[in-house]
């Protein structure tokens, strides 16, 4: 690798680690050619660095210079740092290299956006393009759509990538105009909309004809940027649940701000980045994914803010004692998941074992829920007839003062995104 590449390399990379968005589970792509690499069936196993950077692909940037001034970019216009661009050739040719030595599992291309929309976008559908046709690659490929490029380009992007994503930045269009005033909800909307109804034609007429090619089918994403400005949580959990349900995306991603400028609409430079509240975001997006919760559950006008030194089921938990106590052998499954200490393989290893026979505190703790958290909630074969009711605080203390939890006992400086 010559000192050009290798300086462009570290510059882009470096660029990169702001987009958490790399997720790469659900690749369908069958290596039928004889060609290299082959994502079919399988996620790519990643490693996350405490700056959230996955280490199994090479996700880099094409360039890092933008027409844009967005105050919580590191590559806004405005700020005096090296820029760089690799070539078409370059990026392919690094992909490839790094793959048969067995460094990366695949790609993720992200861009600033250098002249106009469809200039940039040009560019990284020739590079899918060159991996896919004549390099015959066919590993991962997580792809940036271009907010404002045309719909052409964006669709046949679509045939190449596994996953496409594009930011949507601020959780508000207040938040967004605020801070990047050049761009507008609506940019991201168009595109997450064409690739949603993209995904449903192909899917349809594979129904019909097998020799439909797979558009995107690992789906796509966004990501939100957080504590950049000044939205509740409630805000940002709704506008995801939102965007969730119109456009069936498969993940949104919660992007701690960390202050790189001296702006006045930004937190200071030297504030430390929100990393307890992005954890409680994924947690609640968690809930609402897979839990059975609704948002409005979780965060309303009485509760527009999640509990630092809580998790949001059972902050929930406390707030609805009267749903609880939960009979662990009678209850239905969805109101075990609303449990707190118990998750999605406990719920469903407690349904299975209850047929053999009533269970029993024990039990319930050989199958693996937190049951110094749970026992507050539940009833089982052997629960001792309680005279007292404890009332919502004291039962948090309780929880608090037995918590083994790194986020409360650990140096904050100690957390790691992931």
């Amino acid at each position: 690798m010559s000192e050009r590449i290798r300086e462009k390399l570290n510059i882009l990379a470096d660029a990169a680690k702001y987009d958490v968005s790399c997720s790469s589970s659900g690749g369908t792509r069958k290596n039928d050619n004889k060609g290299l690499g082959d994502s079919h069936k399988s996620g790519i196993c990643h490693t996350y660095t405490e700056d959230g950077r996955c280490v199994s692909l090479l996700k880099i940037l094409l360039t890092n210079h933008c027409i844009y001034d967005c105050a919580f970019c590191v590559s806004r216009k405005s700020n005096n740092i090296a820029r760089a661009a690799f070539t078409v050739e370059e990026v392919v040719s690094l992909t490839i290299n790094f793959y048969r030595r067995n460094f990366i599992e695949g790609l993720f291309l992200s861009s600033g956006i250098f002249k106009n929309a469809d200039f940039t976008m040009e560019r990284l559908l020739r590079i899918v393009k060159k991996l896919r046709l004549e390099e015959r690659f066919n590993g991962y490929i997580h792809l940036k759509t271009i907010p404002g490029a045309s719909e052409e380009l964006v669709r046949e992007a679509g045939l190449y990538a596994d996953r496409m994503s594009i930011n949507l930045e601020m959780p508000t269009a207040s938040g967004l105009k605020l801070l990047a005033p050049e761009k507008s909800h609506e940019d991201v909307k168009k595109p997450l909309g064409l690739v949603q109804q993209q995904i449903v034609q192909y899917k349809d007429e594979r129904k019909l004809i097998k020799s439909i090619p797979v558009f995107v089918p690992a789906g796509q994403s966004t990501q939100m940027v957080v504590g950049a400005s000044a939205e509740t949580d409630k805000d940002i959990m709704h506008t995801a649940a939102a965007f969730y349900k119109e456009f069936s995306l498969k993940r949104v991603y919660y992007s701690g701000y960390i202050p790189i400028s001296n702006d006045q609409r930004l937190p200071l430079l030297g504030s430390p980045p929100p990393l307890v509240r992005e954890n409680r975001l994924y947690q609640t997006d968690w809930l609402m994914r897979f839990y059975g919760f609704h948002v409005n559950e979780l965060l309303n006008d009485a509760n527009p803010h999640l509990d630092a030194d809580i998790d949001p089921k059972l902050s929930w938990a406390l707030r609805n004692l009267q749903y609880f106590p939960v009979d662990i052998n009678t209850a239905a499954y969805k109101m075990i998941l609303r449990i707190p200490g118990i998750g999605l393989s406990s719920a469903l290893k407690i349904v299975q074992a209850r047929k053999f026979g009533k269970l029993r505190s024990d039990q319930l703790k050989k199958i693996g829920i937190a049951y110094n958290k749970a026992r507050h909630f539940i009833c089982c074969a052997d629960t001792p007839y309680q005279l007292r009711d404890y009332q919502a605080t004291q039962i948090k203390s309780f929880i608090l003062a037995e918590s083994q939890s790194k986020y409360l006992k650990n140096d904050l400086k100690q957390l790691a995104l992931f």
